[in-house]
């Protein structure tokens, strides 16, 4: 374990799995964790709060307006005093507020005021995990960027078999213990995102765009957030709310993104350029709205710069360079010309016609190309999980690149 402890707070919802919860409770204290529990309701009719203030010496809240800390809002002290929030177990009704954002006791008002990730370890009937209402909720909490331990099947409490027996004890603290320490693994690493489209103005009320949504390039920018990265995201215009911890500069224009990354790219030590840029503008923008013509009538374009390309001409030694290919045909190919053109380390390249992938949704398939010939295939993940896959890999090649240590 780290020098100075990790701080997770322990959500305890109204689960006959929520024993198993004090036995988590005991293992990760003794392991060097520092354990803050809050109990819903519910949960409390299972365990009593006193298990788990002797276990972890700690108050262990369930109403909202409870104040153990002095001086502190104690919601808001918890949210922002750790590295991780579990809940565990996590049951129908605490997930089903958790994805519909509301705050209704200590446990769900900590958690959604938290910017540290989020863990949960379902424990339910298999009705209740089968329910349409629960997968569409279990789908939401994905898509925000929330992350799970699958129930197994099994025997449950109601005697029944089937999915939504929470996970062990063993495998949840083994799942905690993985997530501290990858927060550290990109310590010190500063890392430049773009994401989302441009916007090449026509006239006053029209512009030239494409369909992408930023979510991938977001969801980049926030998995190496939680590595431990400092991250700034150079976004075009989307939707998407601005990731916790990271600096966000606002742009329209490919002109307006190329001078902010090209300001920025100097001082990172891994470029991911997910934006979908375009490549041409309008030669002349009108000044008034221009008028329905009868007939014919034709649009001059200019060809915007190549933001790759000059990041790829003004790479620093060590600097990391990954780009992305959506393409409609000759995927792999396209993809591979692009990699060396541009003097990548890796692409991701992914066709945006295939079921599945693209642009606008929540999930992706892509396959991702290094510049020593590999090629790793995904299959179809949400975007959140494609993030994490080209992290790891980008990680492991720069582990593998590393000069070899003189200890």
């Amino acid at each position: 374990m780290p020098s100075s402890p990790k701080r997770v707070v322990l959500g305890v919802s109204g689960s006959i799995a929520a024993y198993k919860a004090a036995d988590l409770a005991s293992r990760l204290v003794k392991s060097g964790v520092e354990v803050f529990p809050i109990l819903t309701a519910d949960a409390a009719r299972f365990v009593q709060p006193a298990t788990f203030r002797a276990l972890t010496h700690h108050p262990c809240p369930i109403d909202v307006f409870e104040e153990p800390y002095p001086g502190e809002i104690a919601h808001i002290w918890l949210a922002r005093n750790c590295d991780l929030f579990a809940i565990v177990p996590a049951s129908m009704n605490v997930i089903a507020r958790l994805a519909n954002g509301l705050a209704e006791d200590m446990l769900t008002a900590a958690a959604m005021a938290c910017t540290a990730p989020i863990l949960l370890a379902p424990g339910m009937n298999t009705g209740m995990w089968n329910n349409p209402a629960t997968q569409a909720n279990l789908a939401k909490l994905r898509d925000y960027g929330y992350f799970f331990i699958e129930p197994t099947s099994g025997r449950l409490a109601c005697r029944t078999e089937g999915v939504g027996r929470m996970a062990d004890v063993e495998t949840i603290f083994a799942a905690i213990h993985e997530m501290l320490a990858r927060q550290d693994s990109w310590r010190g690493i500063k890392v430049l995102v773009t994401a989302g489209p441009t916007r090449e103005p026509l006239d006053p009320v029209r512009y030239l765009s494409n369909r992408s949504s930023g979510k991938m390039g977001y969801a980049l920018a926030e998995a190496a957030r939680l590595r431990g990265a400092e991250v700034t995201l150079v976004s075009g215009p989307t939707a998407l709310a601005a990731p916790g911890g990271v600096e966000v500069v606002h742009v329209e224009t490919a002109a307006q993104m190329r001078d902010a990354v090209l300001l920025r790219s100097n001082s990172a030590d891994i470029v991911f350029a997910a934006a979908a840029v375009a490549d041409y503008r309008p030669s002349e923008i009108a000044a008034q709205k221009i008028k329905k013509a009868l007939g014919d009538s034709s649009l001059e374009l200019t060809p915007n710069d190549d933001i790759l390309a000059l990041l790829g001409s003004r790479k620093l030694p060590g600097q990391r360079l990954v780009g992305f290919a959506a393409e409609t045909e000759d995927l792999l190919a396209s993809a591979r010309r692009k990699l060396d053109d541009k003097q990548l380390d890796w692409i991701v390249a992914n066709d945006v016609t295939a079921e599945g992938a693209g642009f606008d949704g929540d999930t992706n398939i892509v396959t991702l190309l290094g510049r020593g010939g590999e090629e790793i295939a995904l299959p179809l993940l949400t975007k959140r999980e494609v993030a994490e896959r080209i992290l790891e890999t980008v990680q492991e090649n720069v582990n593998r690149d590393a000069p070899p240590s003189d200890n």
